[in-house]
Order: C-alpha cells, then structure tokens, then sequence
C-alpha cells in the first residue's frame, strides 16, 4: 500500500511539474507580438522579441544581447527545472516544440492581417484628412466670373443666357425672372436650365414678349451670397417689349460682419459667487461666428457643468457658477471675422470671501495633487494673499473620502510649508484634498476642493497589454502571466530621497522584477551614519506603494535606509542601503521685490511696475495691495499671484492719491511688504492730442483764404500748444507744410494762393507729448475774392455747460461782414448725429454771440449751428458743432456764491478732473475779462475762489469759469442785485460778528431748593471776556451765589444755594470774543422771581421731608374698566421697621393690599355707595420719621368719583338686545354695573318714551331694560339709550324693524300662545304625597286636586294600568277633584299609583308609591302613615 502511494505521489508530482513548465512556456510566448498601430509597451523595459522569429531557448541562449534580471532569473529557473527533470521531460519536449510551432506559425499569419488592417485604415485616415485640408484651403465665397450680359432679340427667335459661378463650397444657384423666382415648370416646353462645371445657363427656344424682362442668378452658401443681372429685350413689330439695355454685375455682397459693440469691463465679484461676462456686437453673428471663443490667461474655456457659454443674435456671455481664486485673471472673448480675429480682454479680479473666523486668513489656493500611489499623494499650494490680523502660521490638509461623505484632517501640526505628502490612504479610493491657513485667531476658510483622485498603482499600466484582432475583439496580457510563479519575493531596487525637506523626507524605490502575481507590501528600515543596527522605520503601517514619508528625523543626523519586499510567501532580503539622506536645509520666505514704482494710465487705473529680487527661483509669483495715501488702509489688489513684474491695477478713484506695496509669494510663504510707492494721484497719462475737426474758410480775398478748425475733442492730458496746417491743391497727392511753426490760434491766413485755383487743407494739433493724428481733409475751396452782401459764416462754435435739460453755445462773429455791419444771429438746432432737419431756436436775431439752449431732452444727442445777419439778409450758416448728448456728467459741480471767513464776497467752483497743467479760467459774459482791481482768482488742489474787492452794481452780470485742458467742465452763474444786497449784510455780520447764543436765560430749581440761572453760547476761545452786571453793578463770585464760566461750551451759570429777596433784580452778561462781541439780560422781578422763590422753598421742604419713609405718589382714586375704585398710594424709602396705616374717618382701614417690594399700597372698593364717602389718611412711619398722604372723598370730589364711576359703567354698556315675553318685548342693555347716578333716558324714533301703560322701565345692578306691553305695527322703529354720565352722553341704539321686528313679533305671538296653554293645561295641583304606607287589612283613601279649562279628564292607573270602579276599587269625580279608595287593603295591593289628567292643552301625571306593611311591622320612615 505505501509502494502504491509513493508512485501516486511521483506522478502527481511530474504532472505538476510538466503543466508548470508548459504554462511558463506558454506565458512567455503570449507577451511576444503587437501590431503596428500599437505600442510596443514593455520593448522600453523587457527585452521582447517576436515569438515567430525565436523560439523561447534562443532568446535565453542568446549571450549578445542587454539583459534583463528578469530574463536572467527566468533561465536559471528553466536550467534547474531542465537539470533536475532532464529524463522526465525528453518525451513532453518534442509534443511542446511542435505546439510551439503551430501557435508561432499562427502568430505570424495573425501578425500579417492585423498589420494589413492597420495600414489601411491609416491610409483611410491620412487621405481623409488631406481631403479635409484641401477644401479648408479651397473655401471661398461665390462669385460671377463671367457675369450675365443683356441680350436683345427680335420675337420667335432662340436666346440663351449664360454665367459661371465658382466658389467652395458649391454654392446654390437660383435664377429669378423680374424678382421672382423662375420656375422651370411652368414652360418646360420653352426653357431648358443647365448646370455643369460652374458654367449656368438658360435657355428659351421661342422668344415672346412675356419673356422680356430683368434676370437675375442668385448664388448663396455659408460664406456669402452674390447675384449678377441682365436685360432680355424681346422686339416685335410693335415695338421693343423690354426697357432699355442694362446689365449690372455687383461685386462679392457679403453679408455685415458682426464687431464687438458694448464689452464687459475690468470686474470684481466675490469668492464663491456666480461671475457672467457679457459682450454685444453691431449686428447678429453670422453663422461663421456664431463660435464666440473664451479665454482665461490664453487658455480656452469649454462648456462644462461650471461653466456656461451662450452666443445668441447679437450677444455672447460666458457664466462661471461658483467662481474660487483659481479663476482670477484676463478674460478674453475671441470672434472671428472675415480679415482674421477681434479680440477683447479685461481683468477678473477675485475678491476674498468673509473670514470663517474674526481675523482669520483667507483661503489658500491652486491645490495641486501630484505622485499618486495606492495610499500616498503629493499636495502643494500656494499662500494666500491675506494674513488676516496676524501672520500665517501654517496650514492644516483635509482629505474627503467620497465613500464616507466628511472631510478629516490629515496633519495634527500644522505644515509651514505649502507641499505636504499625505499617507496611510485606501487603494482604489476616490479622494479629495482641501488646504485651510492658520494665524493666531484660528483657522481660516478652505481652499476650492480638488477634482476627486482615485489611489491606485501609477505602473498597473505598464503591466498589460491588449492586442487587438480581427472583428473587434481584444486579447489582454499581463505582467503577471510572464513572470511565472515568484513565491518569496525579490528586493526592491534603487532606494533613494524623492522629495526632502526641513521636516520629512520622502522615500521611493522601485518595485522587484519580476515582481509576482501576489500582491507586495514592504518594510521600510533605517539606520543611523556609522551603526550597524538597523530599525523599522514604518512600525505597525502598512507600506502598500513604493512612497513613504518620514517625519520624526533628528536635524543634523544622516540616514541610510532599506526596504523589504513582503508577500504570502514571506519578506526578500533588504534592498541594496540608500545613499546618505538628512533633512534638507529650512526653506524661509523670499525677499520682496523693490524699485516699485507706480506710472499714470487711466482716470480708474495706475500702471504698477517692479523689480524681482535677486534670489528668484523659488518664486511663484507676486501679490499687490494698495491704500488711499495717508490712510494706511491697505487691500489686496489680485488674489491669484502675478507672475510678470507689471500690472494694472483697476478700479481706483480718480483724482485720489494712492500709494502701492508688492509681496513675493513662494512655497515657503509670503515676503514682508515691499517698499510703499511714492503718492499718485490716479489720472488719465499724457498723450498726443487727438485730430482736429470741422475745417471752414473763414474769408477770401482773391490770394489769401483765413481758415479756422474745430479743436481736438481729447487734448491727450496737455494742453494743446499749437497747429500744424497743410495744403494742396485739388487732384494733387502731395501735401505742403504752409508754415514750419506752430500756430497758437485755431485760425490762420493762407497767403500766395492763385486765384481760381481749388485748395484743400489739413490741421494738426500739438502737445508736449508731441504732434497728433491730421485732421481729414477739408472740402476743395475755390479762391475767389468774395463779393457778396450777406456776411460770411460764424464760426469755432463750442459747448459750455453741457447738462440734462440745457447747454450754452459759444461763437465767434464772421470775419466777413458783407455789405453792412452783423445786426444779430439766428441758431438752428438738428437732433441726431446725422440729421438734416434743423429747427430754428430764435425767432429774433440776438447780438450776443453766446445762447443757452433750454428745454433739451436728457439723453438726446444734438447738433447746432449759427448764421449771422445783416441788412442784406441771412447769410450763410456755420459747420455744425460736434454732436452733444444732453447729459450732465457725474461729478459736474455748480458756481457756489457766499461770503468768506473775513468778510468778503466770492464765486467758488470745484473740479472733479484736475491735471498737473489744468488751469481755472474766470470770464464775464464767457469772453470778457475780469478786471485784477475788482476781482482776485485764487486755487487751491482742484478748487478756484473768484473774491470780490468791494462789488457794485457795476460787477453784476454773468460770470463764467471753465478748465483750460477741458472746457467740457464748465459752469456760469448771474450775480444780481438781490444777490449783492443779501451778500453785503452776510459781509458786515462776519466783519462784526456778534456772539451766537444757542439757548437764552433759563431759571432752574433743584430738587433740593437751589437756584441756577444760566444761558449758553457757541463754544468761545480761552482769551474769551465775562462782564456779570447785578442792577447796574458787577458782580463775582460769593459764598451764597456762585458764578461758573465754561469757555468751551460757552456755559454761563449763577448758582444760588438759598434764593432770597435779595437776589430779585436784572442780570446782564457781557461777553466778548476776539472782534465778536454780545450781552443777555435777565429781568428776574416780581411775579416770576416770587414764583421761583416759593418753588425753591417748597422743593427745600420736601427734601427734608424725604429723609425718612415718604409718599413718592400721595393718595389717589381711579376706576378701573371693571367699574372698581382704587385708592392707591406708593411709598419709597422704607426698611424692614417701616410702617404703613390706612384710615377713614380717624377708623383703621384694614382691607389695603400692600406690595413692600414695589412700596404701592392698594384699596379695591367692587362697589361704591354713599358710604363710601369720607376722608382717607395714610400714614407710612419708621424710627427715621413719618409722612403723611390724604385724601378728602367728599362733595366735589365724591360727585367727580360718581361721574367717573357712570362714566366707566357706560363705556362698558353692551349693545341694545331684544328678549321676547309673553307679554310683549323686553329691550335691555347689559353692563358690568350700574348705578343710579347714570342717567338713563329710553327714545323711539328719536322722541322720548314716557312711562305709560304699555311701556315699563327698569334697572338692575348689570342691566337696564324697557318692557313694551303687547306690540303692535306701531312699535316697529328705531329704539335708542342714552346714558348720561354727568359730562358726556353715551348712546346705544337698536333698529327693530323690516325682518328683526317680524321675527321678534313671530316669538312674541308664539310665547303668548305657549303662555295661554300653559294656564289653562290640564294639571294636578294638590293632593298626593310621593309615598304613603297603610297596615294591611284597612282602606285606603287617596283624594287629590285638579286645574284646566276646560275641565280635564281624570283617570286612576296602577302600575301604568288604568283602574276600573267596580270591586276593590271606589273613584269618584267631582267638579276638579277625585278621590279613589281602596277597600281592605292587602299585600298585593303595594305599588305604584298615578293620576293622569288631560284636556285640549295639555295632559299631566302624578305618581304615588303605596306601600302595604303587615301588623307589627314599622311603616317606611319617608312614607306617610294612612289609616
């Protein structure tokens, strides 16, 4: 049996073997072949050659060729199990080899066709392509080369009209007959249309004269359109039936461009907000540009879930829908038009989210995540650019399992650094990592999340390989199946430093080959320069990627470090050891960068410019901050760091000085601040001026012209410091200078001109930035000597005081003046850039040659112009002015009139846009003058005063100013007489200021009983002056009357400690302040100082009185809405000892409710009577004294309790009610008391209800009533009670008619009815007791009493049966009255007894229990003993 076993077990174990090694065999020989469309995926690492070139013992035998260890391990594998196995394999060799064969033989005819394949559909592709190319480089827009020609024929004869048409793509061709499309339909018997190679043509066999007429070819395709048109003109007998020739061939019509019209600006908008860019063109996009591009730092956008692009007719707009820091920076909007690309760009600025906690920073930003491994990534950022209150001290990594749903932070430290290697994550997991900054005050908000990451091993790729076959499918093959069975693995290799820092350190090596179908882990060991000892460096963490970070190394020390392979099987030898590795030197922040300066852009924006620091190479980029000067109020400009050394900053206010600063941003945090830049006041830089307009010839004497022009409309920042003019004659090309030096006016005389001859001329304008762009030309001007009667043209007509509703127009006179003097000027308006219809503003020629033009309508555009007129007429009008919208600007200021600090009158004006060369220029009536005698121009920054010497009705009149560099800002205002008289007396008050009192006299009396008179003025200077005059004398300060003085306030105070008759007089305070000057008087005598004087003593007395337990609130009544009296009084000051007594009358009240805590002492009377008229006292006393509170409730004050009591009882009176009795009606009223010294008085129909026989009235103690006896028709109406109170009248009123008085008198009839039944009902009304007892054996006798009309029924029932007279039974019946007897009582007999009568109105029954007892027996107790 053991021989048996052993076999068994030998050839088990020459089957595994021989399959072992097949399957080895095989593994190899799958991983040997790729198409040619694929990669080769292991040829960079394994030596692999093509299985139908080699078999696997030549690749293994081949002793020339770079080796693999893989190909090394794999043969000595192969030599042992040959060696061993030698005489076991011999006959399983030859079966191999040949299996080998065949598959290899596939392998090549498989090779083969996919190769084939390959190739063609790269072919396919490549030719595709080319094709693709060559129609992008064909595309063109129709066009007629050969356009269509007119043709004339006479009537029968044949006419065939041709074009051709090229374009790419094929455009579509349409033939039209008159505007309307030619059908060939309709005569397919007479045209025949043919189309081939471009060429088009039409043929009519018979001409008619229904076939003259226009033609025209449309041809159309996504590029453009384009048409081409000729004449048929059919002759007849009768004459040509078509008008004359004509044919037109337009050049290429292509449809209008879209261009970008209204673009969006430089924006700000909030982290975490929505942000929306918006773009409108001049037209609606064409299909070619319906593909609007966006951009982000010259990265293009694409539609996602975040982002949302639109392009609809004319507008384009791209919408981010949480927008984080990452999205900072220049957005651009790309159209494409028929000549290339229009671009437009502007900054997005991203401003920080609120803090998560007070003074915290704000968020990091562009959170990268880079080696990922089964559990180890690396994570960098970069700072932010706000501290918050205090520095940045590091930074807390949070990491979010998508699978759990919470974020978990990583680090328990916080990381200095911004990169930090996070491990110990789950292979196959998906990730994501956020960074929060840490300062002093806590942590601040997270950065935007990154895209979720999936742990996995990076090289699983390199790991398999798919060949593709025929009818798409796939064969896979991996590393695994190659390398064969690997029980206990190989160590890793190459062990080394990947990332080093001051506080970790970053392992990597590589994993063995072959590494083995088991999955690895491995140990990490480390041992210190110069010991032998090596230790775990991972402990318990499992090492699942080749990574693993090491944070707790000694600074100053060097390591060498090892890993070890771990599977099933058990763990490899150690690695070869690492070089030496220490913690890298600390990273420290960079340097700022300096030479930071500041240049002028624009009116919002200042170009900033920088110099970076030496040391540059760690640099990420740059923040900048900016702050009003002399504020130091800094904020961040950008968010996102800068990576140029200039920027433009947005967004500032123009004409504020700013001052800038600039921080280097790195991985190891921020720099400190740069140096501030010196102040710049935020305005438009300087430039070129730009080109001048509106060229007219002024006047011509036959070899001379005088030209004037208008002036730039921008001066470029500088003013204009002359013209440069150019002339020519008309047809020629070349332009002359007319003067090399500058003209200062915008007129100039052109001499040695030929008469007759026509010239043109053009006008440059000049700053000291330099000479601007020329003017267009002007009209062809013929010299010739004018000779007409009217006078020439107006012109440099300009605009001044440009507002909503209104501007003012400026001229100069003609310098030709015709045949008399100018007499006056007519104005013309035109609404619109281009209108021609001008409407005149003035009926009448003014002489003035200036006008403001009223009644415009704000937001219009309009042109003016002048004609000048003499007595020979109108003569000819001025070039228009440049178009004016009616709108004021922002920021326009007014000419202010006033008054200064020393006296004088002044015109002040302030400008809003001031330029280093901007000067103020002061005019009357706009041109003339301002005389330096009368009136002084001052400045200061951006403000102008014009003071007035001593203005006289000789300076009245319009005053003008505007600014030299921009006479847009201008302003006018019309000095009057009224003005002069109002500012004249505004001139001697300042000059002789009077000192202003702000509250006069007063007289107080303290609580206590002093005295205090007191008046105060605005606050004086300390050299301020005191006079305190008593009747005609001065007085000081006394132990009986004190005098304060506060200057500062301007506080005036006579304290008096006891007033008396000899303090009753006038007080006068005189005071003086520098020039200013005032006195105040009280007049402090008879009735208001006696008045005073007793106020004072009584407040002296009651003081003393309150040194003990005292009334704070005296004794006093009120009546509550529940119609009560309550007496209260309220005492303060007390102690556990005091005391309170109430009394009436000398009697001790007892019924008081008193609250010690609040010290309010109650009397609730519920109902008042005469008895409670009296005199109250209340007495509150302890050891420090008594006081004592009264209260006299008699004659006047009783009948004013009464009157207030009734009043409150009629205030709480419901509203009239009706009840219905049998009698009549009941009207009543209820309240919640009533008493008789309320005053009630019944109407009806507004007259009073006396008392009478079918009317009552009455009261009770909650309600009123009047009972209406027995109503009628005539009792329907309007009922009313008034109650008076003693003062007022309170009415409440009822109307008791229509449907309410049927109702009442429906009740009243039926209750009357119920009332008569009930009376005249059949009843019992005597007789029978509830229980009677009689001994057995007697008679009983049971009589009892009826009532009813008419007289009831009666009947006897026993035990609900009726009882007949006969036998036992004696009833007998009288007139309401009936006896029943009952003879010889016995046992039985016991029950219980009724009578019941009846008649028409009713019935009744009357029960008697009977109870029979024998002899001996005791009767019930509750019975009634018969017999």
């Amino acid at each position: 049996m053991e021989t048996r076993m052993v076999m068994k077990r030998e050839q088990e174990e020459k089957s595994s073997q021989m399959s072992h090694s097949m399957a080895l065999s095989s593994q190899i020989k799958k991983k040997t072949f790729t198409s040619s469309d694929e990669e080769a995926s292991y040829c960079d690492f394994y030596p692999i050659i093509p299985a139908d070139l080699m078999s696997v013992k030549e690749i293994l035998n081949m002793d020339n060729l770079p080796r693999h260890r893989t190909w090394e391990i794999l043969k000595e594998t192969m030599d042992a199990d040959e060696e061993y196995h030698r005489d076991k394999w011999t006959p399983f060799g030859n079966e191999a080899e040949k299996v080998e064969i065949d598959v290899i033989r596939n392998q090549h005819v498989l090779r083969t066709r996919i190769d084939k394949m390959a190739l063609r559909k790269q072919a396919e592709k490549k030719a595709s392509v080319h094709m693709k190319y060559l129609e992008r480089l064909s595309q063109k827009a129709p066009d007629f080369p050969i356009p269509l020609r007119a043709h004339t024929v006479w009537e029968g004869m044949m006419v065939k009209l041709s074009c051709t048409v090229q374009g790419c793509p094929p455009p579509k061709v349409t033939w039209y007959k008159d505007g309307v499309p030619l059908r060939m339909s309709d005569r397919p018997w007479n045209y025949s249309l043919q189309q081939r190679f471009g060429l088009n043509s039409l043929e009519i066999r018979r001409c008619s004269p229904d076939d003259a007429g226009e033609y025209k070819v449309v041809a159309k395709s996504s590029l453009g359109e384009a048409m081409t048109f000729g004449t048929l003109v059919v002759n007849s007998y009768q004459g040509a039936m078509a008008g004359s020739e004509h044919s037109q061939t337009p050049a290429l019509q292509l449809a209008q461009e879209a261009q970008f019209g209204t673009v969006f600006p430089p924006t700000w908008v909030e982290e975490g907000d929505s942000l929306t860019l918006q773009c409108t063109f001049t037209s609606a996009l064409l299909s070619f540009q319906q593909d609007v591009s966006w951009f982000r730092d010259g990265i293009q956008l694409h539609q996602s879930s975040t982002v949302d692009i639109k392009a609809i007719d004319n507008t384009a707009s791209i919408t981010l829908r949480a927008v984080h820091k990452e999205h900072e920076g220049i957005y651009t909007a790309r159209l494409r038009t028929w000549d290339g690309i229009q671009e437009h760009s502007a900054f997005v600025y991203i401003k920080d989210a609120s803090a998560a906690v007070v003074g915290g920073p704000a968020s990091p930003l562009s959170v990268q995540v880079s080696d990922i491994n089964k559990d180890f990534v690396f994570l960098t950022w970069q700072p932010p650019s706000a501290d918050g209150t205090s520095p940045v001290e590091g930074y807390y990594v949070e990491r979010y399992d998508l699978n759990q749903g919470e974020w978990v932070q990583c680090n328990e430290h916080i990381q200095k650094m911004c990169h930090y290697p996070v491990f110990g994550l789950k292979e196959g997991t998906l990730y994501q990592f956020r960074i929060r900054a840490v300062n002093q005050t806590g942590a601040g908000r997270p950065s935007k999340a990154t895209e979720p990451i999936f742990t996995a091993d990076p090289l699983e790729h390199t790991r398999t390989m798919v060949v593709k076959v025929d009818r798409g499918r796939t064969i896979t093959i991996t590393k695994d199946e190659l390398e064969g069975q690997v029980k206990t693995p190989f160590p890793p290799t190459n062990v080394h430093a990947c990332e080093v820092s001051d506080t970790y350190v970053v392992l990597s090596w590589t994993e063995p080959e072959p590494r083995g179908r088991e999955p690895l882990t491995f140990y990490v060991e480390r041992s210190l320069t110069g010991k032998s000892s090596w230790e775990l460096a991972s402990l318990d963490m499992v090492v699942n990627a080749p990574r693993f970070p090491v944070f707790d190394l000694m600074k100053g020390k060097q390591y060498c470090f090892r890993v070890r392979s771990i599977n099933k099987y058990g763990v490899s030898d150690p690695s070869e050891p690492s070089p030496l590795i220490s913690l890298g030197k600390p990273q420290y922040a960079p340097a700022p960068p300096d030479s930071v300066m500041a240049i002028r852009d624009t009116d919002t924006s200042v170009l900033l410019q920088w110099k970076e620091p030496k040391e540059k190479d760690d640099i990420l980029g740059y923040y900048l901050y900016y702050s009003e000067a002399g504020k130091q109020a800094w904020k961040t400009v950008n968010n996102k760091p800068i990576t140029k050394t200039r920027f433009t900053i947005h967004g500032l206010k123009t004409q504020k000085e700013y001052v800038f600063r600039v921080k280097s941003v790195s991985r190891a945090g921020n720099s400190i601040y740069s140096d501030e830049t010196q102040p710049i006041v935020v305005k438009s830089a300087i430039y070129v001026p730009s080109a001048p307009s509106a060229i007219a010839m002024l006047l011509c004497t036959g070899s001379e012209m005088v030209l004037g022009w208008r002036a730039p409309a921008c001066s470029g920042g500088d003013p204009v410091r002359g013209y440069y003019l150019d002339q020519r004659e008309k047809g020629m090309k070349t332009w002359r200078e007319v003067d090399i030096r500058p003209v200062k006016e915008r007129q100039v005389k052109v001499s040695n001109l030929t008469s007759g001859h026509f010239y043109q001329f053009r006008v440059f304008a000049a700053n000291v930035v330099g000479v601007g762009k020329p003017s267009e030309a002007s009209e062809a001007f013929l010299c010739e000597k004018w000779t007409m009667p009217e006078p020439g043209c107006p012109y440099d007509l300009e605009l001044r005081e440009v507002r909503n509703n209104s501007l003012v127009l400026l001229w100069s006179a003609p310098l030709y003046d015709g045949r008399g003097p100018v007499t006056g000027y007519l104005l013309e308006i035109s609404q619109g850039d281009q209108s021609d219809n001008w409407t005149a503003l003035n009926e009448k020629p003014i002489s003035d040659t200036h006008y403001k033009v009223s009644g415009l309508e704000a937001g219009q555009t309009y042109r003016l112009r002048v004609a000048a007129v003499n007595e020979a007429g109108v003569g000819c009008a001025s070039l228009p002015s440049e178009p004016v919208t009616a709108q004021t600007r922002p920021g326009t200021k007014n000419i202010e009139i006033g008054v200064d600090n020393d006296g004088f009158i002044f015109l002040g004006y302030e400008s809003n846009e001031m330029n280093d060369g901007s000067k103020f220029l002061w005019n009357k009536n706009y041109t003339e003058s301002i005389d330096a005698g009368k009136a002084k121009a001052e400045t200061k920054k951006n403000r102008s005063v014009l003071t007035f010497a001593d203005p006289s009705e000789d300076d009245l009149g319009l005053y003008t100013v505007e600014m030299s560099d921009n006479p847009n800002l201008s302003s006018s205002y019309n000095f009057t007489a009224e003005d002069l008289e109002r500012l004249k007396e505004l001139s001697w008050q300042v000059r002789n200021p009077l000192i202003a009192l702000k509250s006069g006299w007063q007289v107080e009396v303290s609580e206590k009983g002093a005295v205090r008179l007191w008046l105060q003025t605005e606050s004086l200077s300390n050299a301020a002056e005191l006079r305190l005059i008593f009747n005609d004398r001065e007085i000081s300060s006394t132990p009986h009357r004190q005098i304060n003085f506060d200057k500062a306030k301007g506080l005036l105070e006579i304290l008096f400690d006891q007033l008396s008759q000899e303090d009753e007089g006038s007080y006068t305070a005189q005071l003086r302040d520098g020039r200013a000057k005032n006195q105040f008087t009280l007049v402090f005598v008879d009735q208001k100082f006696r008045q005073t004087l007793a106020l004072a003593d009584a407040n002296r007395r009651d003081h003393q009185r309150k040194s003990g337990p005292y009334f704070q609130e005296f004794l006093s009544w009120s009546v509550n809405e529940d119609c009560e009296l309550i007496i209260k009084c309220k005492v303060t000051n007390t102690n556990k000892d005091t005391s309170l007594r109430w009394f009436k009358e000398g009697m001790e009240v007892t019924q008081v409710v008193y609250e010690q805590s609040s010290g309010v002492s109650t009397l609730t009377i519920s109902q008042v009577t005469k008895k409670e008229a009296g005199s109250y006292k209340a007495v509150v006393s302890d050891g420090r004294g008594e006081d004592v509170s009264t209260l006299e409730l008699l004659d006047e004050e009783y009948d004013k309790l009464l009157q207030q009591l009734s009043k409150q009882c009629a205030l709480s009176a419901g509203p009239l009610r009706i009840q219905c009795t049998a009698e009549g009606f009941k009207l009543y009223c209820s309240l919640k008391y009533y008493i008789s010294y309320l005053k009630t008085i019944w109407h009806f129909k507004e007259k009073r209800i006396d008392q009478e026989a079918r009317t009552k009235t009455d009261s009770s103690m909650q309600k009123v009533w009047i009972e209406i006896f027995n109503p009628t028709e005539n009792d329907k109406g309007q009922y009313t009670l008034e109650m008076f109170d003693g003062k007022e009248t309170h009415k409440r009123n009822l109307d008791l008619s229509g449907q309410a008085f049927a109702d009442a008198l429906l009740e009243y009839q039926r209750l009357k009815q119920v009332a008569i039944a009930e009376k005249n009902r059949a009843k019992v009304i005597k007789g029978l007791p509830d229980v009677v007892a009689i001994m057995e054996g007697k008679s009983l006798c049971l009589t009892c009493f009826v009532d009813g009309e008419p007289a009831p029924e009666i009947f006897w029932l026993r035990n609900d049966r009726e009882i007949i007279n006969q036998g036992q039974f004696a009833i007998t019946k009288e007139h309401k009255c009936s006896t029943i007897t009952v003879n010889n009582v016995k046992m039985e007999d016991s029950g219980k007894y009724s009578i019941f009568v009846r008649n028409q109105y009713g019935s009744e029954t009357v029960n008697v229990t009977v109870s029979v007892y024998k002899h001996g027996e005791k009767p019930p107790a509750n019975a009634v003993e018969m017999g």
